[in-house]
């Protein structure tokens, strides 16, 4: 894939560790053999308290390390190292991952083909299932339950989705997102701390009138929940409270009390009742601490935080 006049576009990446050396250094070692020649990389260590980040710096000399002083989630992880990107185009991953040697130039196409076009994710595999979906799209975010579907989840990759389309929302774990869009929309909100930031990212470019895009060609492989305990308190908490507070934050009039209605009054006591009825206490007290957040905390919930650059 060529570009005009052989021009690559700078790409700054950005990815977070936090507890994980090992398999940043892995993501490390298959991102130093992608075939884009002009990329810039930072790891940000979110100040990892049971790990040893600076071995990524030994051996990885040319990435740009930045150490945090306290845990500053996932959209604070990544924000933080913004204001020193100099890319047309900044790609947030994983350090979960893995990547092909081409799987970035599909992603920079669709962008420098679409400037109405402000993020773009791959497809996603599992790394450790082969040649399953882990994502190939998503569906629009139902705006009173709150929730979407990945498309192509779970099925085998026979070529079905290897297409470039709009899609509901970004994913997460690789997003590479216009630097133009991000000054004029704002950056990550830190409030989520983790889990729907990048679906309200997204819902706010939406709304400053861009286009969401997968792109088929592109693909990533993905070692999901080795962050992240599955249905760990920890886990339900902010999935619980995110899920609420994206729908505060992005409707408005009758359907955000419609929204409010069914997760407050629906949602999440069904979700409780189940964990209950499994003997799951801590999960049990963990869905209503998320709610029990959203009835103490009003002010300074709304909007996008501007992007300061760094001199």
């Amino acid at each position: 894939m060529m570009f005009a006049e052989n021009n690559y576009p700078l790409v700054s990446v950005v990815t977070i560790n936090y507890n994980q050396s090992k398999i940043t250094c892995e993501f490390l070692e298959s991102f130093q053999k992608i075939t884009y020649p002009n990329t810039e990389v930072f790891v940000v260590d979110n100040a990892s308290p049971n790990d040893n980040p600076e071995i990524i710096k030994e051996k990885f000399p040319f990435i740009n390390f930045i150490q945090t002083k306290q845990n500053l989630g996932f959209a604070g992880g990544n924000n933080i190292a913004l204001p020193y990107c100099k890319g047309k185009y900044i790609l947030f991953i994983n350090n979960d991952t893995e990547v092909p040697a081409g799987f970035l130039e599909p992603l920079v196409e669709v962008l420098e083909n679409n400037t109405d076009v402000a993020m773009v994710s791959p497809k996603i595999h599992y790394f450790h299932t082969p040649n399953t979906f882990q994502f190939a799209g998503f569906t629009p975010i139902n705006p009173i339950t709150i929730r979407n579907f990945a498309i192509g989840f779970g099925e085998k990759d026979k070529g079905q989705y290897d297409y470039t389309c709009e899609t509901g929302s970004i994913f997460g774990a690789a997003m590479l997102v216009s630097y133009d869009a991000i000054v004029k929309v704002g950056i990550m909100t830190e409030i989520f701390f983790l889990y729907y930031e990048e679906h309200d990212w997204a819902k706010h470019m939406k709304k400053a009138g861009y286009k969401i895009y997968y792109q088929g060609k592109s693909l990533v492989l993905h070692k999901e929940s080795m962050a992240t305990v599955k249905n760990s308190p920890f886990q339900i908490f902010y999935l619980t409270r995110g899920r609420i507070l994206y729908a505060r934050r992005n409707n408005k009039g009758f359907i955000k009390f419609l929204s409010l209605l069914y997760l407050y009054f629906v949602a999440v006591p069904k979700q409780a009742a189940q964990y209950l009825l499994k003997g799951k206490f801590n999960l049990f007290r963990a869905s209503w601490k998320a709610v029990w957040w959203h009835w103490t905390h009003y002010k300074g919930l709304y909007g996008l935080p501007k992007l300061i650059k760094t001199e």
